[in-house]
């Protein structure tokens, strides 16, 4: 890769690089973003993370930093994502541009690709087929033209408004389409008159914590959260929630968020780091003589 590519891909702004990874700009605050693992600011092209008590400057330092990626992995991960836009020029110092805020476009479905992703889901992600077909069904797991899973975020009333991404190559790439909303909907695995419903960092969990508790109706939020304008219907229902955020510190803190704004919610902890590492271990240990 040339130097001027490596600069323009350090240049994306900082704000359409956070909306990709699932960040939520704070409404109280434009230069401060609320993403998986705390609150974040932005000032031009510089930013710093509050929780971890770490900064940094450019789209390259960003991605390694939310991702633990290498120099060379966030790079791939920014090809992956916009290697095919144009980078306006933002002069140092200056305000970002915000993020498109038009409809939102679901990712157009590739079905020459589909393969892969079913083999990825399956074969890598421990995902029984039998779980997985009815996703296919209703086209709310899909393949795009890049071979990336696709896992359609729906508004309760059924209107897309946003997706998870997951590459299901070498490259480990994972964020939101561009447009999508992630305060307006969800990632869902199950029956929707399911006797209880588990709340999930991501759709591969959703999944999995479906796999594993065939009665539940398992949904993403595309990341840690504190609330969603959602959760107090599903609340309202009677019906059992729980949340199965991952067992690490950033999952306990969202879920005693969670908790304390709807005090009907019980913590659901997985009994390794998240639902998939379960689920994928499940295997493993049947497939032992």
């Amino acid at each position: 890769m040339s130097p001027g590519d490596l600069a323009r891909l350090r240049a994306v702004p900082l704000a359409e690089v956070l909306t990709r990874l699932g960040a939520a700009r704070d409404p109280r605050d434009k230069a401060r973003w609320k993403a998986d693992r705390g609150t974040i600011s932005v000032n031009g092209m510089r930013f710093f993370d509050w929780h971890a008590h770490a900064g940094g400057g450019g789209a390259i330092d960003l991605v390694m930093h939310l991702h633990g990626a290498s120099f060379k992995d966030a790079v791939a991960w920014l090809q992956h994502a916009f290697g095919d836009v144009h980078v306006p020029h933002v002069p140092h110092g200056a305000a970002e541009p915000p993020p498109s805020h038009r409809a939102f476009q679901p990712p157009p479905r590739d079905d020459g690709k589909l393969a892969r992703v079913v083999r990825y889901l399956e074969r890598e992600r421990a995902v029984p087929r039998d779980v997985l077909a009815p996703l296919l069904d209703a086209k709310t797991v899909y393949a795009d033209a890049r071979g990336n899973a696709v896992f359609l975020h729906l508004a309760p009333r059924g209107k897309p408004v946003g997706a998870e991404l997951r590459g299901t190559t070498r490259v480990q790439w994972r964020g939101m389409a561009r447009g999508s909303r992630k305060a307006a909907g969800y990632f869902s695995a199950g029956p929707v008159d399911a006797r209880e419903t588990v709340i999930c960092e991501s759709a591969i969990d959703a999944i999995s914590c479906h796999a594993l508790r065939a009665s539940a109706r398992c949904v993403s939020t595309a990341g840690t959260c504190s609330d969603r304008p959602w959760l107090a219907s599903l609340v309202a229902t009677g019906a059992p929630v729980h949340c199965g955020f991952d067992a690490d510190d950033a999952g306990d803190s969202f879920a005693r968020a969670i908790i304390a704004r709807h005090p009907a919610i019980t913590r659901l902890r997985p009994a390794l780091h998240d639902w998939n590492d379960v689920l994928v271990a499940r295997r493993a240990s049947h497939a032992r003589p």
